[in-house]
């Protein structure tokens, strides 16, 4: 129920707590009641994670019962032993554990190491909250997210706002992709966007409370109940479009997702990844991660539609590119790399994304 057979075994080989003399065990942090379950997973920026875990801590005390698991996602380096230092020497051991893994399992099989444990122990908690390492806490965030669920039993996910360290609002509460916002998004004609206004899948930014198709796994709370219905993250995905799947199979299942706004949370975007605002030519697994979502989740005939409105969208930029003078701001290699990944060259075979730290490894 709780996740991809074949990974249990590796995951039980690769998880395991990490142990410093003065380190509290992991399994008492299951001692008592928990309510909320925070888990963070660390890759390449233990420095943010540490951050993460000092905003963090002014919270707990608002959220009665709330934990905090670390998983570091085989970093490869002392990332470990710095965030087990940390939480000793700040005192966050009461309520803080961490767990090291030995090879990099992208962000669903890093969350999954954790959440698997949590859910099939004797008492699992009510609430479980994925937030990334590269984020900084508001005052209440936890609190707000925490009584909106409460508040709202038939709502299965929830998401915060993402902000700018200076207050800026990041795009969190989105729409599902299709065919028609593939061909948009990538045309980035004025006109066209207008036209098609209900399927863009990133809605102007509001200041109220709503629901959505998906949130920013950056920070998103799930209640229990929900794991149950469908199980973990997928770990086909490594990382990207995870958050979107599980939304997605969420609501087909009758959870609902929203967007609470007065959650805030300051995430520094793309630190783990690399890939942030800024052009960047997109990491291999992003877009096979794009083919397995809609192969999974839709049909082959529709899969080969969304690429080909991507693929079309692109060429029809490309020419107002080369007719208008204008400089192209579009991800580097985009129009190569969406053939080179489409269903077109790829196939409609459902596959796993090729996790890059373990074909490195010979694993």
């Amino acid at each position: 129920m709780f996740g991809r057979q074949e990974n249990i075994h590796l995951l039980t080989e690769l998880a395991v707590p990490f142990h410093l003399p003065s380190h509290i065990g992991s399994n008492r942090i299951w001692l008592n009641r928990v309510k909320l379950l925070v888990v963070i997973v660390n890759f390449r920026v233990a420095h943010l994670a540490i951050d993460c875990l000092h905003s963090v801590a002014a919270e707990i005390g608002r959220v009665p019962d709330t934990r905090v698991a670390v998983c570091e996602n085989g970093t490869g380096d002392d990332s470990a032993r710095r965030i087990q230092s940390a939480i000793d020497e700040n005192g966050w051991a009461t309520w803080c554990t961490l767990t090291a893994l030995a090879v990099n399992l992208g962000f669903t099989g890093g969350n999954n190491a954790v959440l698997r444990a949590a859910l099939q122990s004797a008492d699992p908690p009510q609430y479980f909250l994925l937030l990334n390492a590269d984020t900084i806490v508001r005052p209440n965030a936890f609190k707000a997210l925490v009584d909106f669920m409460d508040q709202h039993p038939k709502v299965g996910i929830a998401g915060s706002r993402l902000e700018d360290p200076d207050g800026t609002p990041q795009q969190s509460a989105f729409r599902f992709q299709s065919a028609i916002s593939e061909f948009e998004r990538n045309l980035r004609l004025g006109l066209v966007t207008r036209l098609f206004h209900r399927w863009v899948v990133t809605p102007p930014v509001v200041d109220h409370t709503f629901e959505t198709d998906w949130v920013a796994g950056a920070s998103m709370i799930i209640r229990r109940e929900v794991f149950e219905d469908i199980g973990l993250l997928d770990e086909g995905y490594y990382t990207y479009f995870d958050d979107i799947d599980f939304c997605f199979n969420a609501g087909k299942e009758g959870w609902p997702t929203w967007y609470v706004p007065a959650s805030r949370v300051v995430h520094l975007v793309g630190q783990s990844t690399g890939v942030n605002n800024r052009p960047k030519r997109f990491p291999p697994y992003l877009l096979e991660a794009r083919r397995r979502y809609f192969l999974k989740n839709h049909s082959p005939l529709y899969a080969a539609m969304v690429d080909a409105s991507m693929i079309t969208g692109i060429l029809f930029w490309r020419l107002r590119v080369l007719l208008t003078g204008r400089e192209d701001s579009s991800t580097p290699h985009l129009l190569g790399d969406s053939i080179r990944h489409s269903v077109f060259v790829k196939g409609f075979k459902l596959q796993d994304v090729p996790n890059p730290a373990l074909a490195s490894s010979g694993g």
